[in-house]
């Protein structure tokens, strides 16, 4: 499957890992391989020592990944906590590592006195993530203040982009070339007088009062069909609590997808099924994930 791994990074690697520990959704079967590098030195190097026909699957926070109960054939790449940087520049850049957690960079951009930040805070999961699918919430979307990123491809090459690179739209984002992953970017904020923790703090507090936050959950399931709302859509066919084995609707959010404690992973993946059809036979609209399924069924 792959070559073999130089004794080099044996303190950083586990083998037949549970993925249930590294989602958000607290299911998925084991990994193969499971790397938390200790560096981004170390993350290329690793790359270099991988075969062409490596399986590679990266993970941050797993806010936003369901990983299938047989597992995930390959590597898993965590970016947490090595690439979890942030450092000031000139002008109102902020560079920061791709495992750095949304709303991690809210709270350090508002200190600073810098906006508009206080969005990140309503995005559970980590840069990396939120720059591969232009992550969003409250009106903001991760890349509108991008300037430009850093990848790595499979031969363990640091390549910087710019932004106008990659195209970019909603919940889209189609980079120029295939096997590059985010290790970090640099951020253009602008001083701004009106930003506040208190306004951070606010946005937190009605995440907190409008989604299941204290349940296993990956955030939002579905992107908002344009003109209209996930939620409503799914809300209006009654779905709210609508279970399949532990796996159910939030009663609270219908965007929402919850393990009550003991769902599987194709339970879920079988109720967004679920919510699909009915949603599409109710109303003619087939809602799109907005969570990455990976690995294989058990």
């Amino acid at each position: 499957m792959m070559n073999a791994i130089a004794h080099q990074f044996d303190d950083a690697l586990r083998y037949n890992e549970s993925m249930s520990r590294h989602t958000s959704w607290r299911v998925g079967g084991n990994a193969d391989v499971f790397f938390t590098p200790q560096s981004r030195a170390q993350l290329l190097a690793f790359l270099t020592e991988q075969a062409a026909d490596t399986p590679l699957t990266w993970v941050g926070l797993g806010s936003n990944l369901l990983v299938r109960d047989g597992g995930v054939r390959g590597v898993v790449i965590s970016t947490t906590p090595a690439l979890a940087s942030f450092e000031v520049g000139s002008d109102g850049i902020i560079d920061v590592g791709a495992g750095l957690a949304c709303t991690v960079l809210a709270r350090k951009v508002v200190r600073l006195g810098f906006g508009p930040a206080e969005f990140f805070a309503g995005i559970p999961g980590t840069i990396g993530g939120a720059l591969s699918m232009n992550a969003g919430a409250f009106g903001g979307e991760a890349w509108n203040n991008v300037e430009s990123v850093d990848v790595a491809n499979r031969k363990g090459e640091l390549i910087t982009r710019q932004r106008d690179a990659y195209d970019v739209g909603y919940r889209h984002v189609v980079a120029p070339a295939n096997d590059e992953w985010f290790l970090g970017a640099r951020f253009r904020f602008v001083p701004d007088a009106e930003t506040s923790m208190s306004r951070v703090t606010a946005l937190i507090q009605e995440r907190r009062e409008k989604q299941p936050l204290g349940l296993p959950s990956c955030g939002s399931v579905f992107r908002n069909p344009e003109g209209d709302y996930s939620a409503r859509l799914i809300e209006a066919c009654g779905l709210k609590g609508f279970h399949i084995g532990g796996a159910e609707v939030s009663p609270k959010h219908a965007n929402f997808i919850i393990n009550t404690g003991a769902a599987t992973a194709e339970n879920i993946e079988e109720l967004i099924l679920h919510v699909q059809s009915v949603v599409e036979r109710e109303h003619g609209i087939l809602l799109q994930p907005e969570v990455r399924i990976v690995g294989e069924s058990a």
